[in-house]
């Protein structure tokens, strides 16, 4: 088979497709034939060697997490899957069920488990979970990340009620899910981007409220306009230092602030009397369990959602798909296909 390897001294340069032997399922595994990967802002972290969970000493890694393919073959006492089924990894390898803890935290594919960017692959049978039938391939590989995250801040820690406000920021994978599980559940929902362009399509996925943050870069205004005065029940932050002084400001008297992404930089450090003094809740989350993706895929059957994929490459243009994230292309999701 071939597989994706990066290794030190890392960057997308040193990506490269290389010859692996042919894996085969142990005990409680499954072996995937991968048919599409997605990625992800943690994708580009992790080619880079700027991922922060990588092992102490990790020289190389397989990259992608975000995985769709077809159970190919079972090792002995496999229950949940059998050869045929349809299957999307899952983020975290160990995180079944309950609160996160360090241990599944620490089961994340790419790092340290090697990730879906091979043609074929094993993963324990609890690391892979069957997904609806009604979406392409493409549209399963970009669930396990993005779409999961926006599930889990929205209905998981967001405890939103109809009517209720939501900011997006971006037309990434993370906000333009959060659009999409939005609209769906009957929540208000305002979105940003740089782009009129960008914004026509989310208004188009039901988007109540557009703000184009380049011509109105203090966008908390038209939030606070848009609720009354009341500021946003809850806002999913994805561009970290470079966005959390507005998001701050707008945000309702105990709203939440889900924390997901950094895209925008660092930045400068905030004041958090500011949050003292409206009991708003500043949460950080990474991702979810496997019982929160089945929950997930079951709204999803049920209100037909369709994943936004914008671009796909073969996944041997890999160096390709990372430009086009780099150069902020695209709306929703980048998949490569096998």
């Amino acid at each position: 088979m071939r597989a994706l390897k990066v290794e030190a001294p890392w960057g997308v340069d040193a990506i490269e497709v290389v010859e692996a032997p042919d894996p085969r399922p142990g005990p409680g595994e499954v072996l995937v034939r991968m048919r599409a990967v997605s990625l992800n802002y943690r994708d580009m972290l992790m080619v880079a060697g700027m991922y922060g969970r990588m092992p102490a000493g990790a020289n190389v890694i397989t990259p992608f997490s975000d995985g769709c393919g077809i159970i190919e073959a079972v090792g002995e006492g496999v229950t949940r899957v059998q050869p045929g089924d349809r299957v999307a990894t899952l983020f975290f390898q160990r995180w079944i069920s309950g609160p996160p803890t360090l241990e599944k935290l620490s089961s994340s594919l790419g790092s340290p488990i090697p990730g879906a960017g091979r043609e074929l692959a094993v993963f324990s049978q609890d690391g892979v979970s069957k997904v609806p039938d009604f979406l392409t391939d493409q549209q399963v590989s970009t669930l396990p990340c993005a779409a999961l995250t926006a599930w889990r801040a929205l209905f998981v820690d967001g405890h939103l009620e109809p009517g209720d406000s939501v900011v997006l920021q971006g037309t990434g994978g993370v906000s333009v899910f959060g659009l999409q599980f939005a609209h769906a559940a009957g929540y208000r929902t305002l979105i940003t981007s740089s782009s009129d362009e960008k914004l026509a399509r989310a208004k188009a996925l039901g988007a109540d409220h557009l703000v184009n943050y380049r011509q109105t870069p203090e966008w908390s205004g038209p939030v606070r306009e848009a609720t009354g005065g009341v500021g946003a029940d809850l806002i999913i932050e994805v561009g970290g230092g470079g966005t959390m002084e507005q998001s701050i400001r707008a945000i309702r008297i105990g709203g939440h602030i889900a924390i997901v992404g950094v895209v925008a930089g660092l930045g400068s450090g905030f004041n958090p009397a500011i949050l003292i003094s409206n009991s708003a809740k500043l949460q950080g989350l990474s991702v979810g369990s496997r019982d929160m993706f089945e929950a997930m895929c079951r709204a999803i059957e049920l209100h037909r959602i369709q994943p936004v994929v914008d671009k796909v490459f073969p996944w041997t243009e890999v160096k390709a798909a990372f430009a086009a994230m780099q150069g902020g292309e695209h709306f929703g999701k980048i998949v490569l296909e096998f």
